[in-house]
């Protein structure tokens, strides 16, 4: 149970955990019933994949796609649908192509600490599979007011797995107007 926590620890940023939380507060105060059944639930979704992850090394890209639609649930009604998210992975790819464990939270985490979300800047993070078998995931980019103290430890890990459990590297690119990770899939 010890490591189920220390794992848990260690890749929920604590910001998301007291924000999940919020959200559920939100909602019953709210009164609407339905919706927070259905947060509480996609959350709980959420936990047990990323408590369940220290098992794990590589995923199949359905997996890693049903844990993102979970977190983007809470993710839009978090930021109360000014926050989207656009997927478009061929069916018969999802049980073929692996990736990394917990490849897809970095990304959108780091899409909501680097980004103004807001009326005026209404996010949509893309996930597209391309001809190359690579998974991109792009985001405008509407850069905070003042930027976030961070260490990049996110992307940094990402590669880092990439490396030693697939051998490939990602690519990132960016702009002024749109950030790009490329994440090769096996």
């Amino acid at each position: 149970m010890q490591s189920r926590c220390d794992a848990l620890a260690n890749q929920v940023n604590p910001h998301f955990f007291f924000n999940s939380l919020n959200g559920i507060s939100s909602l019953i105060r709210k009164k609407n019933d339905e919706n927070t059944l259905t947060y509480v639930n996609q959350l709980s979704d959420i936990f047990r994949y990323i408590l369940q992850s220290d098992r794990k090394g590589v995923v199949t890209l359905r997996e890693e796609l049903e844990f993102i639609q979970s977190f983007r649930y809470v993710m839009e009604v978090r930021f109360a649908n000014k926050l989207s998210f656009t997927i478009d992975v061929d069916e018969a790819q999802k049980d073929v192509l692996t990736l990394p464990v917990l490849s897809l939270l970095p990304l959108v985490d780091n899409v909501t600490v680097h980004n103004r979300i807001d009326s005026e800047h209404k996010m949509d993070i893309s996930i597209r599979l391309n001809e190359q078998y690579e998974l991109v995931v792009s985001n405008p980019i509407y850069p905070k007011l003042s930027p976030p103290d961070t260490n990049g430890t996110g992307l940094s890990n990402l590669e880092n797995r990439f490396n030693l459990l697939m051998n490939k590297q990602i690519r990132i690119e960016t702009d002024e107007k749109v950030f790009r990770v490329y994440l090769p899939l096996i």
